[in-house]
This record gives C-alpha cells, sequence and structure tokens, in this order.
C-alpha cells in the first residue's frame, strides 16, 4: 500500500495523464480538475467524473453506466466489485459519452 503523500502523488499524476492523452486523442472534452475530482464533460453535457478516496487509496468513475472503485492491484486500478481495469471502464464511458471510439492506453507512471 502506498503512502498518503505517494497516493496523491500518483493520483494527481494519473489525472494529469488523461487529460493529455483526452488531447492528444482529439476527443472533444472539456476536462476540470477540482480538489480530488476530475471532471470530463462532453459537447453534449453528458459527464464522466473521476474522484480519487484518499482514505482508502481507490479511484472511482462516475459515468451514466454506473459507478466504479477501483483499488491498486500489481500495477493496475481493478474495480472492487467485478476486476474490471480503470482505463477499460473509463474508456468505454468516455466513449458512449462522445458518440465515437475513445481509447485511453494505461497509465504507466
Amino acid at each position: 500500500m502506498m503512502t498518503e503523500s505517494e497516493f496523491l502523488r500518483h493520483s494527481d499524476a494519473l489525472f494529469a495523464y488523461i487529460e493529455d492523452q483526452i488531447d492528444e486523442g482529439g476527443w472533444d472534452f472539456d476536462c476540470r480538475f477540482s480538489g480530488n475530482v476530475l471532471t470530463l464533460e462532453a459537447d453534449d453535457g453528458s459527464q464522466i467524473i473521476v474522484n480519487r478516496h484518499t482514505p482508502n487509496q481507490e479511484l472511482w468513475i462516475a459515468a451514466k453506466s454506473g459507478g466504479y472503485h477501483f483499488a491498486e492491484q500489481g500495477g493496475q486500478w481493478i474495480a472492487t466489485r467485478d476486476g474490471s481495469e480503470f482505463f477499460a471502464v473509463l474508456s468505454t464511458a468516455l466513449s458512449a459519452a462522445a458518440g465515437e471510439e475513445v481509447a485511453i492506453a494505461p497509465f504507466a507512471g
């Protein structure tokens, strides 16, 4: 398990990585980072919220498809309920909001 400082640094870098990948991919999302929350808003106003929950060292995704909690396991963020991988779930949610294929590769940092 990471220290709280390590978790905060890692999640800050992960949020910046997501924003960079969206910009590089040319997908039309407005990205806003405030506090513990990264809000990704599509042209139609739909939002995907990525949140870090520091006490549990989890990343959370809230989207139209549902809410997901992810814990770090072996260098990957894995859903606590069904074992889905964070970037696979995020890419699916972004694709649904954008109406086109959005694929964000896993963060190696």
